[in-house]
């Protein structure tokens, strides 16, 4: 049986009250509520505050450039399909440097779980403007107010993504629930996590979304209705949805790949003929 305590327990370097923590909590509970071991999980996260969240659990980790976490989570994916993978970063990380690779990842359909800490702000380097940041808030890039943010779940889904999610951090039980439903579902599931920074961003705290969060299963949503999934994914203000927002099937990529019909490629023999022959077609 697989407990809280096989994922640990670490010190964090989190300020007090940060979104992160309850996010932190909800990826253990999830993993152990699916009862999936440590050794078969890998975390693969870039740079920012949520690219530390790895850092935090007992499991196989991976940290790589900014901006460069999905590639890097599907290649191990195909390498060997058999492994939960998940992707951590924030919505600089994930929006900003990472967007190509956001975008190309959808279309492609990767069989791994993408969760993204949406705190509207570059906390790490100190409180610059995101990708997400609300019209016009002010930072140090931006003292005359931030420009049209970025709707990163009506991207999600006119870019072919076949689960478009977002949780709350201050919400952990639902979070719980959409992150296990996000490793569940066969292909690229995003969680877009609303993270509120305690030191960066005044504006959307803790208790600005408790007044204006509320939960899309109790509200008769269709998540398999892509014209409803736009109309939610553009709600934002006075009523903010959370939840499964968008949700299809489509064969994921690990799928169609035909090297991996005999297995997982770290358990496949190596037959140095076949290199060799490769290579003669080059001499």
């Amino acid at each position: 049986m697989v407990k809280i305590s096989d994922y640990g327990g670490r010190p964090t370097a989190w300020c007090p009250g940060c979104g992160n923590f309850g996010i932190l909590t909800a990826v253990k509970r999830a993993l152990v509520e699916l009862e999936i071991e440590p050794h078969r999980v890998l975390l693969v996260s870039g740079i920012g505050q949520a690219g530390k969240l790895p850092h935090y659990l007992n499991c196989n980790v991976l940290n790589v450039l900014h901006g460069r976490t999905l590639p890097a989570a599907a290649g191990a994916k195909i390498a060997n399909p058999e492994l939960t993978v998940i992707a951590v970063g924030g919505d600089g990380d994930g929006y900003g440097e990472g967007g190509n690779h956001f975008l190309n990842s959808l279309r492609r359909n990767h069989d791994i779980t993408y969760l993204v800490h949406n705190n509207q702000v570059y906390a790490l380097t100190k409180g610059q403007a995101s990708p997400t940041s609300d019209q016009g808030f002010v930072t140090k890039t931006t003292p005359h107010g931030a420009g049209q943010p970025l709707n990163s779940l009506a991207v999600a889904i006119a870019a072919g993504g076949t689960f478009v999610a977002r949780g709350f951090a201050g919400d952990v039980d639902h979070l719980v629930g959409l992150i296990k439903e996000g490793v569940r579902h066969r292909g690229l599931s995003l969680i877009d996590i609303l993270q509120p920074c305690v030191t960066f961003n005044h504006r959307n705290t803790h208790a600005w979304y408790k007044e204006r969060v509320y939960r899309l299963d109790a509200a008769g949503h269709d998540p398999a209705s892509m014209a409803a999934a736009f109309e939610k994914a553009h709600e934002w203000g006075d009523r903010i949805p959370v939840g499964v927002i968008y949700r299809t099937r489509k064969p994921a990529f690990e799928e169609q790949l035909s090297a991996l019909r005999n297995g997982p490629l770290v358990k496949q023999g190596i037959d140095p003929g076949r290199v060799q022959a490769l290579f003669r077609e080059f001499q």
